[in-house]
Protein backbone atom coordinates (compact mmCIF):
# COMPACT_ATOMS: atom_id res chain seq x y z
CA UNK A 1 0.00 0.00 0.00
CA UNK A 2 2.89 2.40 1.13
CA UNK A 3 4.75 1.64 -2.35
CA UNK A 4 1.67 2.38 -4.41
CA UNK A 5 0.95 5.80 -2.29
CA UNK A 6 5.00 6.85 -2.97
CA UNK A 7 4.58 5.59 -6.88
CA UNK A 8 1.53 7.73 -6.98
CA UNK A 9 3.43 10.75 -5.75
CA UNK A 10 6.07 10.13 -7.49
CA UNK A 11 4.10 10.04 -11.01
CA UNK A 12 1.85 13.47 -9.75
CA UNK A 13 5.54 15.47 -8.89
CA UNK A 14 7.45 13.94 -12.20
CA UNK A 15 4.16 15.19 -14.12
CA UNK A 16 3.93 18.59 -12.24
CA UNK A 17 7.20 19.63 -12.85
CA UNK A 18 6.86 18.48 -16.75
CA UNK A 19 3.65 20.43 -17.13
CA UNK A 20 5.67 23.54 -15.27
CA UNK A 21 8.37 22.74 -18.32
CA UNK A 22 6.78 22.70 -20.64
CA UNK A 23 4.56 26.23 -19.77
CA UNK A 24 8.19 28.01 -18.75
CA UNK A 25 9.25 26.78 -22.59
CA UNK A 26 6.42 27.96 -24.09
CA UNK A 27 6.40 31.42 -22.30
CA UNK A 28 9.99 31.93 -23.45
CA UNK A 29 9.17 30.59 -27.02
CA UNK A 30 6.01 33.12 -27.04
CA UNK A 31 8.37 35.86 -25.71
CA UNK A 32 11.07 35.92 -28.16
CA UNK A 33 7.87 35.42 -30.81
CA UNK A 34 6.16 38.49 -30.12
CA UNK A 35 9.18 40.57 -29.81
CA UNK A 36 10.21 39.67 -33.16
CA UNK A 37 6.92 39.43 -34.67
CA UNK A 38 5.80 42.90 -36.92
CA UNK A 39 1.99 42.73 -37.28
CA UNK A 40 1.04 43.22 -33.40
CA UNK A 41 2.36 46.48 -31.93
CA UNK A 42 0.59 45.79 -28.26
CA UNK A 43 2.70 42.30 -28.32
CA UNK A 44 5.82 43.88 -29.37
CA UNK A 45 5.85 46.50 -26.75
CA UNK A 46 4.68 44.32 -24.17
CA UNK A 47 5.65 40.47 -25.13
CA UNK A 48 3.63 37.93 -23.48
CA UNK A 49 1.35 39.71 -21.13
CA UNK A 50 -0.12 41.29 -24.07
CA UNK A 51 -1.46 38.17 -25.53
CA UNK A 52 -3.87 38.61 -22.81
CA UNK A 53 -5.27 41.18 -24.41
CA UNK A 54 -6.57 39.30 -27.26
CA UNK A 55 -8.11 36.88 -24.72
CA UNK A 56 -9.98 39.52 -22.93
CA UNK A 57 -11.68 40.91 -25.89
CA UNK A 58 -12.70 37.59 -27.24
CA UNK A 59 -14.37 37.00 -23.52
CA UNK A 60 -15.71 40.37 -22.95
CA UNK A 61 -19.01 39.63 -25.15
CA UNK A 62 -19.79 36.51 -22.86
CA UNK A 63 -19.23 38.04 -19.90
CA UNK A 64 -21.58 41.28 -21.20
CA UNK A 65 -24.25 38.96 -22.04
CA UNK A 66 -24.13 36.72 -18.81
CA UNK A 67 -22.99 39.06 -15.86
CA UNK A 68 -22.81 42.59 -16.70
CA UNK A 69 -25.36 43.66 -19.75
CA UNK A 70 -29.23 44.79 -17.61
CA UNK A 71 -32.32 43.29 -19.01
CA UNK A 72 -32.80 46.22 -21.49
CA UNK A 73 -29.18 47.07 -22.65
CA UNK A 74 -28.12 44.51 -24.88
CA UNK A 75 -28.06 44.37 -28.79
CA UNK A 76 -29.33 43.77 -31.57
CA UNK A 77 -31.79 42.06 -28.82
CA UNK A 78 -32.40 42.39 -25.03
CA UNK A 79 -32.41 39.76 -22.31
CA UNK A 80 -36.06 40.62 -21.68
CA UNK A 81 -36.76 40.21 -25.15
CA UNK A 82 -35.32 37.03 -26.06
CA UNK A 83 -36.59 35.28 -22.57
CA UNK A 84 -40.17 36.69 -23.19
CA UNK A 85 -39.72 34.42 -26.73
CA UNK A 86 -37.93 31.85 -25.02
CA UNK A 87 -41.29 31.73 -22.60
CA UNK A 88 -43.58 32.00 -25.06
CA UNK A 89 -41.85 29.03 -27.56
CA UNK A 90 -41.69 26.90 -24.15
CA UNK A 91 -45.54 27.43 -23.38
CA UNK A 92 -44.25 29.34 -20.12
CA UNK A 93 -47.07 31.42 -18.21
CA UNK A 94 -45.85 35.13 -19.24
CA UNK A 95 -46.59 37.31 -17.05
CA UNK A 96 -43.92 39.79 -14.69
CA UNK A 97 -44.04 41.14 -11.61
CA UNK A 98 -43.63 44.68 -9.68
CA UNK A 99 -44.02 46.93 -12.93
CA UNK A 100 -42.18 46.88 -16.27
CA UNK A 101 -38.76 47.50 -16.88
CA UNK A 102 -39.02 48.71 -19.81
CA UNK A 103 -37.76 52.85 -20.09
CA UNK A 104 -41.02 54.05 -21.96
CA UNK A 105 -39.60 57.73 -22.25
CA UNK A 106 -37.50 57.77 -25.02
CA UNK A 107 -38.56 59.63 -28.46
CA UNK A 108 -40.34 56.84 -30.32
CA UNK A 109 -41.16 54.53 -27.90
CA UNK A 110 -44.64 52.98 -29.13
CA UNK A 111 -47.36 53.87 -26.46
CA UNK A 112 -50.86 51.51 -27.40
CA UNK A 113 -53.81 53.19 -26.58
CA UNK A 114 -56.09 51.05 -24.59
CA UNK A 115 -59.92 51.65 -24.67
CA UNK A 116 -62.05 52.09 -21.54
CA UNK A 117 -64.58 49.99 -22.79
CA UNK A 118 -62.88 47.14 -24.41
CA UNK A 119 -64.96 43.85 -26.00
CA UNK A 120 -65.41 40.98 -23.58
CA UNK A 121 -63.04 38.36 -23.89
CA UNK A 122 -65.88 35.93 -25.22
CA UNK A 123 -66.86 38.49 -27.90
CA UNK A 124 -63.31 37.88 -29.78
CA UNK A 125 -63.28 36.15 -33.28
CA UNK A 126 -61.83 34.38 -35.25
CA UNK A 127 -58.88 35.88 -37.25
CA UNK A 128 -60.17 36.49 -41.21
CA UNK A 129 -57.66 34.72 -43.37
CA UNK A 130 -56.49 36.84 -45.92
CA UNK A 131 -55.61 36.43 -49.92
CA UNK A 132 -53.13 37.37 -52.00
CA UNK A 133 -52.85 37.63 -55.49
CA UNK A 134 -55.75 37.46 -57.20
CA UNK A 135 -55.25 37.28 -60.39
CA UNK A 136 -52.69 34.49 -60.29
CA UNK A 137 -54.16 31.51 -61.34
CA UNK A 138 -53.55 30.04 -57.73
CA UNK A 139 -54.30 32.85 -55.50
CA UNK A 140 -52.92 32.21 -51.85
CA UNK A 141 -55.31 32.27 -48.94
CA UNK A 142 -53.05 33.35 -46.08
CA UNK A 143 -53.99 32.03 -42.59
CA UNK A 144 -51.50 33.86 -40.08
CA UNK A 145 -50.97 37.30 -39.83
CA UNK A 146 -47.34 36.30 -38.33
CA UNK A 147 -45.31 34.15 -40.44
CA UNK A 148 -41.49 33.08 -40.81
CA UNK A 149 -39.03 35.00 -42.57
CA UNK A 150 -36.41 34.09 -45.13
CA UNK A 151 -33.43 31.48 -43.87
CA UNK A 152 -31.73 30.23 -46.39
CA UNK A 153 -30.46 26.19 -45.93
CA UNK A 154 -26.81 26.42 -46.16
CA UNK A 155 -27.12 29.90 -43.73
CA UNK A 156 -28.82 27.73 -41.56
CA UNK A 157 -28.25 24.01 -40.57
CA UNK A 158 -30.25 20.75 -42.04
CA UNK A 159 -31.95 19.83 -38.30
CA UNK A 160 -32.99 23.80 -37.71
CA UNK A 161 -34.66 24.35 -40.92
CA UNK A 162 -36.54 20.84 -40.49
CA UNK A 163 -37.61 22.43 -37.32
CA UNK A 164 -38.83 25.52 -38.45
CA UNK A 165 -40.62 23.38 -41.44
CA UNK A 166 -42.72 21.41 -38.42
CA UNK A 167 -43.00 24.12 -36.48
CA UNK A 168 -44.41 26.50 -39.68
CA UNK A 169 -47.06 23.56 -39.95
CA UNK A 170 -48.20 23.71 -36.54
CA UNK A 171 -48.86 27.14 -36.97
CA UNK A 172 -50.68 27.14 -39.98
CA UNK A 173 -48.24 29.63 -41.03
CA UNK A 174 -46.03 30.60 -44.09
CA UNK A 175 -42.18 29.34 -44.16
CA UNK A 176 -40.19 31.17 -46.27
CA UNK A 177 -36.97 30.09 -48.09
CA UNK A 178 -34.63 32.27 -48.14
CA UNK A 179 -32.38 33.29 -51.24
CA UNK A 180 -30.41 29.47 -51.12
CA UNK A 181 -33.48 27.30 -53.07
CA UNK A 182 -35.89 24.74 -51.75
CA UNK A 183 -34.38 22.15 -49.70
CA UNK A 184 -36.52 18.86 -48.98
CA UNK A 185 -35.71 19.94 -45.09
CA UNK A 186 -38.12 22.39 -45.82
CA UNK A 187 -40.40 20.18 -47.35
CA UNK A 188 -40.20 18.00 -44.29
CA UNK A 189 -42.97 19.36 -42.57
CA UNK A 190 -45.87 19.99 -44.81
CA UNK A 191 -46.15 23.56 -44.71
CA UNK A 192 -46.55 26.32 -46.88
CA UNK A 193 -43.58 27.43 -48.46
CA UNK A 194 -42.90 30.92 -50.15
CA UNK A 195 -39.92 30.49 -52.45
CA UNK A 196 -37.66 33.23 -52.47
CA UNK A 197 -35.42 34.06 -55.39
CA UNK A 198 -32.43 35.79 -54.51
CA UNK A 199 -30.19 37.51 -57.15
CA UNK A 200 -28.11 34.69 -58.03
CA UNK A 201 -31.82 32.66 -58.74
CA UNK A 202 -30.73 29.48 -56.23
CA UNK A 203 -32.17 26.96 -57.13
CA UNK A 204 -34.20 27.83 -60.98
CA UNK A 205 -31.20 28.96 -62.53
CA UNK A 206 -28.93 28.36 -66.05
CA UNK A 207 -25.46 27.38 -65.58
CA UNK A 208 -24.92 31.30 -66.62
CA UNK A 209 -27.04 32.29 -63.64
CA UNK A 210 -29.92 33.77 -65.57
CA UNK A 211 -33.46 32.57 -64.05
CA UNK A 212 -34.36 28.90 -65.97
CA UNK A 213 -38.42 28.56 -66.60
CA UNK A 214 -38.07 25.08 -66.66
CA UNK A 215 -36.74 25.11 -63.09
CA UNK A 216 -39.40 27.72 -62.53
CA UNK A 217 -42.37 25.20 -63.50
CA UNK A 218 -40.65 22.58 -61.46
CA UNK A 219 -40.80 24.40 -58.22
CA UNK A 220 -44.33 25.76 -58.65
CA UNK A 221 -45.53 22.42 -59.19
CA UNK A 222 -44.54 21.28 -55.42
CA UNK A 223 -48.11 21.68 -53.69
CA UNK A 224 -46.80 23.35 -50.86
CA UNK A 225 -44.97 25.85 -52.82
CA UNK A 226 -47.96 29.29 -52.18
CA UNK A 227 -46.44 32.01 -53.44
CA UNK A 228 -42.98 33.31 -55.19
CA UNK A 229 -40.90 36.22 -53.58
CA UNK A 230 -37.53 38.08 -55.61
CA UNK A 231 -35.60 39.72 -53.03
CA UNK A 232 -34.13 43.02 -54.35
CA UNK A 233 -32.28 43.67 -51.23
CA UNK A 234 -32.38 42.85 -47.27
CA UNK A 235 -32.23 45.08 -44.33
CA UNK A 236 -28.73 44.16 -43.16
CA UNK A 237 -26.96 44.63 -46.58
CA UNK A 238 -29.11 46.58 -49.12
CA UNK A 239 -26.89 46.68 -52.07
CA UNK A 240 -25.23 43.56 -52.25
CA UNK A 241 -25.78 39.90 -52.72
CA UNK A 242 -25.98 37.26 -50.12
CA UNK A 243 -22.82 35.35 -48.64
CA UNK A 244 -22.24 31.86 -47.88
CA UNK A 245 -18.91 31.41 -46.44
CA UNK A 246 -17.29 28.50 -48.57
CA UNK A 247 -16.59 26.50 -45.56
CA UNK A 248 -20.70 26.20 -45.47
CA UNK A 249 -21.02 24.71 -48.96
CA UNK A 250 -21.53 21.03 -48.67
CA UNK A 251 -22.16 19.04 -51.42
CA UNK A 252 -25.81 19.18 -50.59
CA UNK A 253 -25.98 22.91 -50.34
CA UNK A 254 -24.10 22.72 -53.82
CA UNK A 255 -26.37 20.68 -55.69
CA UNK A 256 -29.72 22.99 -54.49
CA UNK A 257 -27.99 26.03 -55.44
CA UNK A 258 -26.63 24.77 -58.40
CA UNK A 259 -23.26 26.02 -57.43
CA UNK A 260 -19.67 24.75 -57.19
CA UNK A 261 -19.08 22.81 -54.01
CA UNK A 262 -16.44 24.25 -51.07
CA UNK A 263 -16.62 27.80 -53.12
CA UNK A 264 -17.91 30.97 -51.48
CA UNK A 265 -21.62 31.15 -52.42
CA UNK A 266 -21.74 35.33 -53.59
CA UNK A 267 -24.86 36.72 -55.09
CA UNK A 268 -24.98 39.26 -57.00
CA UNK A 269 -25.68 42.91 -56.02
CA UNK A 270 -28.58 43.34 -57.81
CA UNK A 271 -31.03 40.99 -60.13
CA UNK A 272 -28.98 41.65 -63.79
CA UNK A 273 -32.09 41.91 -65.32
CA UNK A 274 -34.07 44.21 -63.75
CA UNK A 275 -32.54 48.05 -63.83
CA UNK A 276 -35.86 49.84 -63.58
CA UNK A 277 -39.59 49.89 -62.60
CA UNK A 278 -40.56 48.56 -65.74
CA UNK A 279 -37.74 45.58 -65.89
CA UNK A 280 -39.38 44.87 -62.21
CA UNK A 281 -42.98 44.57 -63.53
CA UNK A 282 -41.88 42.32 -66.61
CA UNK A 283 -40.08 39.95 -64.48
CA UNK A 284 -42.81 39.73 -62.00
CA UNK A 285 -45.26 39.23 -64.46
CA UNK A 286 -43.13 36.69 -66.41
CA UNK A 287 -42.69 34.70 -63.18
CA UNK A 288 -46.30 35.03 -62.11
CA UNK A 289 -47.18 33.81 -65.64
CA UNK A 290 -45.06 30.62 -65.60
CA UNK A 291 -46.10 29.42 -62.34
CA UNK A 292 -49.56 30.24 -61.61
CA UNK A 293 -48.82 31.56 -58.23
CA UNK A 294 -48.50 34.94 -56.54
CA UNK A 295 -45.59 36.82 -57.20
CA UNK A 296 -43.80 39.67 -55.03
CA UNK A 297 -40.81 41.55 -53.74
CA UNK A 298 -38.75 42.21 -50.83
CA UNK A 299 -37.37 45.54 -50.34
CA UNK A 300 -35.75 47.39 -48.06
CA UNK A 301 -36.64 51.47 -48.83
CA UNK A 302 -34.14 54.16 -49.38
CA UNK A 303 -35.86 56.94 -50.89
CA UNK A 304 -39.88 55.98 -50.78
CA UNK A 305 -40.22 58.13 -54.29
CA UNK A 306 -39.26 55.13 -56.48
CA UNK A 307 -42.31 53.31 -55.01
CA UNK A 308 -44.14 56.29 -56.09
CA UNK A 309 -42.74 55.92 -59.50
CA UNK A 310 -43.53 52.26 -59.18
CA UNK A 311 -47.06 52.85 -58.65
CA UNK A 312 -47.77 55.44 -61.39
CA UNK A 313 -46.11 52.58 -63.96
CA UNK A 314 -48.47 49.81 -62.90
CA UNK A 315 -51.55 52.27 -63.38
CA UNK A 316 -50.46 52.72 -66.39
CA UNK A 317 -49.96 48.84 -67.17
CA UNK A 318 -53.25 47.90 -65.20
CA UNK A 319 -53.84 47.03 -61.86
CA UNK A 320 -52.95 42.91 -62.86
CA UNK A 321 -49.58 44.12 -63.19
CA UNK A 322 -48.83 44.97 -59.81
CA UNK A 323 -46.61 42.69 -57.16
CA UNK A 324 -49.27 40.31 -55.22
CA UNK A 325 -47.25 41.74 -52.13
CA UNK A 326 -44.19 44.04 -51.02
CA UNK A 327 -42.03 42.99 -48.40
CA UNK A 328 -40.30 45.84 -46.81
CA UNK A 329 -37.52 44.74 -44.36
CA UNK A 330 -35.75 47.17 -42.09
CA UNK A 331 -32.18 49.16 -42.57
CA UNK A 332 -31.22 47.24 -39.32
CA UNK A 333 -31.97 43.68 -40.54
CA UNK A 334 -30.47 40.43 -39.72
CA UNK A 335 -28.47 38.31 -41.36
CA UNK A 336 -25.50 35.37 -40.90
CA UNK A 337 -23.06 37.73 -42.99
CA UNK A 338 -22.56 41.35 -43.82
CA UNK A 339 -20.42 44.27 -44.77
CA UNK A 340 -20.23 46.40 -40.86
CA UNK A 341 -20.88 49.35 -43.22
CA UNK A 342 -23.70 48.39 -44.99
CA UNK A 343 -25.95 46.23 -41.71
CA UNK A 344 -24.86 49.61 -39.69
CA UNK A 345 -26.10 52.60 -41.93
CA UNK A 346 -27.49 51.96 -45.06
CA UNK A 347 -31.48 51.74 -45.37
CA UNK A 348 -34.66 53.35 -43.82
CA UNK A 349 -35.86 51.52 -40.38
CA UNK A 350 -38.88 49.47 -41.07
CA UNK A 351 -40.76 52.08 -38.39
CA UNK A 352 -40.32 55.01 -40.78
CA UNK A 353 -40.76 53.19 -44.15
CA UNK A 354 -43.65 51.08 -43.34
CA UNK A 355 -45.93 54.35 -43.13
CA UNK A 356 -44.83 55.87 -45.62
CA UNK A 357 -45.21 52.46 -48.25
CA UNK A 358 -48.89 51.92 -46.96
CA UNK A 359 -49.78 55.90 -47.39
CA UNK A 360 -47.89 55.67 -51.14
CA UNK A 361 -50.04 52.45 -52.39
CA UNK A 362 -53.09 54.26 -50.93
CA UNK A 363 -52.31 57.22 -52.45
CA UNK A 364 -52.58 55.37 -55.63
CA UNK A 365 -55.48 53.61 -54.88
CA UNK A 366 -53.64 50.34 -54.62
CA UNK A 367 -53.30 49.49 -50.91
CA UNK A 368 -56.22 46.97 -51.40
CA UNK A 369 -54.53 45.11 -54.16
CA UNK A 370 -50.81 44.91 -53.04
CA UNK A 371 -50.69 43.21 -49.44
CA UNK A 372 -47.76 44.72 -47.10
CA UNK A 373 -45.56 42.20 -45.91
CA UNK A 374 -43.69 44.31 -42.29
CA UNK A 375 -39.89 42.21 -41.63
CA UNK A 376 -37.34 43.71 -39.43
CA UNK A 377 -36.66 42.89 -35.49
CA UNK A 378 -40.29 42.15 -34.98
CA UNK A 379 -40.08 39.48 -32.49
CA UNK A 380 -42.58 40.49 -29.61
CA UNK A 381 -46.51 41.45 -29.62
CA UNK A 382 -45.99 45.24 -28.94
CA UNK A 383 -43.43 44.87 -32.25
CA UNK A 384 -46.18 43.35 -34.63
CA UNK A 385 -49.11 45.25 -33.11
CA UNK A 386 -46.86 48.73 -33.93
CA UNK A 387 -46.97 47.02 -37.58
CA UNK A 388 -50.35 46.67 -38.13
CA UNK A 389 -51.21 49.47 -36.70
CA UNK A 390 -48.74 51.60 -39.45
CA UNK A 391 -50.11 49.26 -42.46
CA UNK A 392 -48.94 46.24 -42.48
CA UNK A 393 -51.11 42.89 -42.90
CA UNK A 394 -48.62 40.24 -42.59
CA UNK A 395 -45.57 40.61 -40.63
CA UNK A 396 -42.58 38.09 -41.10
CA UNK A 397 -39.49 37.20 -38.28
CA UNK A 398 -36.62 35.01 -38.78
CA UNK A 399 -34.72 35.65 -35.69
CA UNK A 400 -37.68 35.34 -33.65
CA UNK A 401 -38.11 31.65 -34.46
CA UNK A 402 -34.49 31.80 -34.15
CA UNK A 403 -34.61 32.06 -30.64
CA UNK A 404 -37.46 29.73 -30.15
CA UNK A 405 -34.92 26.87 -31.41
CA UNK A 406 -32.49 27.89 -28.91
CA UNK A 407 -30.54 30.59 -30.30
CA UNK A 408 -28.64 32.42 -27.78
CA UNK A 409 -27.35 35.67 -29.40
CA UNK A 410 -23.81 34.00 -29.83
CA UNK A 411 -23.13 36.19 -32.93
CA UNK A 412 -21.07 33.25 -34.29
CA UNK A 413 -23.51 32.54 -37.36
CA UNK A 414 -20.64 33.64 -39.64
CA UNK A 415 -18.12 31.41 -38.49
CA UNK A 416 -19.76 28.08 -38.99
CA UNK A 417 -19.16 27.70 -35.09
CA UNK A 418 -22.83 28.64 -33.66
CA UNK A 419 -22.72 26.51 -30.02
CA UNK A 420 -26.66 26.16 -30.53
CA UNK A 421 -25.98 23.87 -34.14
CA UNK A 422 -28.47 26.05 -35.81
CA UNK A 423 -26.09 28.07 -38.16
CA UNK A 424 -23.36 25.36 -38.82
CA UNK A 425 -23.06 22.49 -40.37
CA UNK A 426 -20.51 20.57 -37.61
CA UNK A 427 -22.13 17.39 -36.68
CA UNK A 428 -21.27 17.91 -33.02
CA UNK A 429 -22.89 20.65 -32.74
CA UNK A 430 -26.15 19.78 -34.92
CA UNK A 431 -26.74 17.45 -32.91
CA UNK A 432 -28.56 19.64 -30.21
CA UNK A 433 -31.20 20.44 -32.31
CA UNK A 434 -34.12 17.48 -32.91
CA UNK A 435 -36.00 18.72 -34.90
CA UNK A 436 -39.62 17.24 -33.61
CA UNK A 437 -38.80 18.89 -30.31
CA UNK A 438 -38.21 21.97 -31.72
CA UNK A 439 -40.82 22.44 -33.90
CA UNK A 440 -43.34 22.48 -31.47
CA UNK A 441 -41.16 25.55 -29.63
CA UNK A 442 -41.53 27.49 -33.01
CA UNK A 443 -45.54 26.43 -33.35
CA UNK A 444 -45.67 27.69 -29.26
CA UNK A 445 -43.82 31.11 -30.47
CA UNK A 446 -46.05 31.55 -33.26
CA UNK A 447 -49.70 31.06 -31.80
CA UNK A 448 -48.41 32.98 -28.39
CA UNK A 449 -47.41 35.43 -30.46
CA UNK A 450 -50.51 35.79 -32.23
CA UNK A 451 -52.53 35.42 -29.16
CA UNK A 452 -50.83 38.70 -27.20
CA UNK A 453 -51.02 40.30 -30.27
CA UNK A 454 -55.18 39.72 -29.72
CA UNK A 455 -54.91 40.91 -26.75
CA UNK A 456 -53.20 44.40 -27.32
CA UNK A 457 -55.82 44.57 -29.83
CA UNK A 458 -58.65 44.03 -27.69
CA UNK A 459 -57.27 46.28 -25.29
CA UNK A 460 -57.46 48.89 -27.74
CA UNK A 461 -60.99 47.96 -28.33
CA UNK A 462 -60.74 46.15 -31.37
CA UNK A 463 -62.20 42.72 -32.20
CA UNK A 464 -59.17 41.08 -34.06
CA UNK A 465 -55.54 42.05 -35.04
CA UNK A 466 -55.73 43.69 -38.50
CA UNK A 467 -58.59 46.09 -37.11
CA UNK A 468 -55.73 48.35 -35.33
CA UNK A 469 -55.38 52.07 -36.99
CA UNK A 470 -52.61 54.18 -36.48
CA UNK A 471 -54.96 56.02 -33.93
CA UNK A 472 -54.77 53.15 -31.90
CA UNK A 473 -51.04 54.03 -30.82
CA UNK A 474 -49.53 56.90 -29.79
CA UNK A 475 -45.66 57.60 -30.38
CA UNK A 476 -43.20 59.68 -27.67
CA UNK A 477 -41.80 62.95 -29.07
CA UNK A 478 -38.43 64.59 -27.71
CA UNK A 479 -40.43 66.91 -25.39
CA UNK A 480 -41.66 63.91 -23.44
CA UNK A 481 -45.16 63.45 -25.10
CA UNK A 482 -46.74 61.42 -27.07
CA UNK A 483 -48.63 62.36 -30.72
CA UNK A 484 -51.10 59.45 -31.96
CA UNK A 485 -49.10 57.82 -34.91
CA UNK A 486 -52.06 58.94 -37.14
CA UNK A 487 -50.65 62.54 -36.29
CA UNK A 488 -47.21 61.72 -37.21
CA UNK A 489 -47.98 59.72 -40.75
CA UNK A 490 -51.57 60.89 -41.42
CA UNK A 491 -53.02 59.11 -44.24
CA UNK A 492 -53.59 60.49 -47.94
CA UNK A 493 -56.83 62.36 -47.66
CA UNK A 494 -59.82 60.22 -48.55
CA UNK A 495 -57.75 56.87 -47.83
CA UNK A 496 -58.04 55.97 -44.46
CA UNK A 497 -58.95 52.62 -43.88
CA UNK A 498 -61.95 51.73 -42.41
CA UNK A 499 -63.20 49.49 -39.88
CA UNK A 500 -62.98 45.79 -40.27
CA UNK A 501 -66.36 43.84 -40.65
CA UNK A 502 -66.81 41.56 -37.69
CA UNK A 503 -70.28 40.36 -38.94
CA UNK A 504 -68.61 36.97 -39.37
CA UNK A 505 -68.69 33.93 -36.31
CA UNK A 506 -67.53 34.88 -33.30
CA UNK A 507 -65.26 32.74 -31.99
CA UNK A 508 -62.15 33.25 -28.63
CA UNK A 509 -58.59 32.82 -30.15
CA UNK A 510 -56.24 30.50 -27.71
CA UNK A 511 -52.80 30.61 -26.91
CA UNK A 512 -50.50 27.52 -27.46
CA UNK A 513 -51.00 24.83 -24.67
Amino acid sequence: MIDYVSQALSFLTTSFVLVIGLFVLWAICAFVIDIVQTKDPIRRNYPLVGRFRHLFSSLGEFFRQYFFAMDREEMPFNRAEREWVARASKGKKNTIAFGSTKNLTPTGTPIFVNSPFPYLDEEDIEIPTMVIGPHAREPYEATSFVNISGMSYGALSRPAVKALSKGAKRANCWLNTGEGGLSPHHLSGNCDIVFQIGTAKYGVRNKDGSLSDKKLREVAKVPEVKMFEIKLSQGAKPGKGGILPAVKVNGEIAAIRGIEEGVASISPNRHPEINSNAELLDMISHIREVTGKPVGMKTVIGSPDWIDTLCEEILERGEASAPDFITIDSGDGGTGASPMPLMDNVGLLVRESLPLVANILAKHGLRDRIRIVSSGKFITPADVAWALCAGADFVVTARGAMFALGCIQAMKCNKNTCPTGITTHDPRFQRGIVPREKGLRVASYINNLVHEVDTIANSCGVLEPRGLCRHHVRVVQNNGRSIPLSELYPWPEGTAPGKADYTNTKRKIHAAE
